[in-house]
């Protein structure tokens, strides 16, 4: 848990530090999808994360997180993620992003990039991502799709 914590908290206080007057602000998430190798069975897949947005003007907005996942097969540990995510608001209620960064944990490490969309119902939100993960110590690359749910705060 402290490996959570520590991160975000420091990258908020950053965050917020830098322009606190136009953040978009704090936001926790839950979600559930699907994880897949090339040429292997698709699993299921369960997590939660909690991080932070700041509306760098023009509709765009810079994001850090912290996450941790679970894909639901007995041979996987919870592994732990360090997002970077940047994007724009392209409606007053959807925000498009890229987003790249680090899952860690047992087992081999992976750098991450993908994509998502998040629509904001005033507090509340819904999300779908798409994440690749080029893995280390030659293990297949992953991929995963997920949908959530979370509140901003």
């Amino acid at each position: 848990m402290v490996k959570l914590l520590v991160p975000l908290a420091a990258a908020i206080a950053i965050v917020a530090g830098a322009a606190p007057a136009l953040a978009d602000g704090a936001r926790v998430d839950v979600h559930g999808g699907v994880g897949w190798n090339d040429g292997r069975q698709a699993n299921g897949t369960v997590g939660a994360a909690v991080g932070y947005d700041v509306h760098t003007g023009g509709g765009t907005f810079v994001g850090l997180e912290e996450s941790v996942d679970k894909v639901l097969a007995s041979n996987h540990d919870a592994k732990f993620g360090t997002t970077f995510r940047a994007g724009a608001h392209v409606s007053p209620n959807n925000k498009l992003y890229a987003l790249a960064g680090y899952t860690y944990g047992s087992g081999p490490n992976a750098t991450h990039v993908g994509g998502g969309l998040e629509h904001d119902y005033g507090r509340a939100f819904t999300k779908v991502e798409y994440r690749h993960y080029f893995t280390e110590d030659g293990a297949r690359d992953a991929n995963a799709a997920t949908v959530g749910v979370g509140v901003h705060f």
